[in-house]
């Protein structure tokens, strides 16, 4: 039985803090795939009782974060057009609840996660390497792309666990 590989790859073409930051989202969101494998498309738009979210709306939370955290925090720049074709709706209500996402398949939540992650990978190769550390007053308050990255990760991670709990919770009804 061969040792498994726990290493950090940096993704190629990045500055090297940058490119395992990056190596380590996608990490990530292998895991979430993962959670997400073998699914049953009617599970999608289901809130279990007591809960609050479906994991379609926590899908579509995950995709409309990373992308803002991308243009607000890292690029510190305007919303691209396209990202208004891919979220037509606010994440969140006027409660401050996440959106309730309904009717949209379990492919395109996947395919709005590609969408998003080829544009963060695409538009975040104008950070350096000082940029990656430097902090920066934006809205959030003093941000560096270093923690972003962190977050973004935690972010991903503990939404994967609800998604787990939901998915374990509507397996159970079946």
């Amino acid at each position: 039985m061969s040792e498994p590989d726990l290493l950090v790859h940096p993704v190629d073409g990045f500055p090297p803090a940058l490119g395992a930051a990056l190596w380590m989202m996608e990490d990530t969101r292998a895991r979430t795939l993962r959670a997400l494998d073998g699914i049953s498309g009617d599970l999608i738009d289901q809130v279990p009782a007591g809960g609050d979210n479906s994991i379609g709306s926590l899908l579509y939370h995950l995709a409309a974060i990373e992308a803002d955290w991308l243009y607000a925090d890292i690029l510190n720049s305007d919303y691209p057009d396209w990202l208004s074709e891919v979220f037509p709706d606010d994440v969140r209500t006027d409660g401050d609840q996440l959106t309730p996402v309904r009717a949209v398949t379990l492919d395109e939540h996947l395919h709005r996660l590609v969408v998003v992650r080829t544009h963060f990978l695409e538009d975040v190769r104008v950070v350096t390497d000082d940029d990656f550390r430097r902090p920066r007053k934006t809205e959030s308050g003093l941000v560096t792309t270093e923690w972003v990255l962190h977050h973004l990760q935690q972010h991903e991670a503990e939404h994967r666990g609800q998604i787990q709990a939901i998915r374990r919770a509507l397996d159970q009804l079946a």
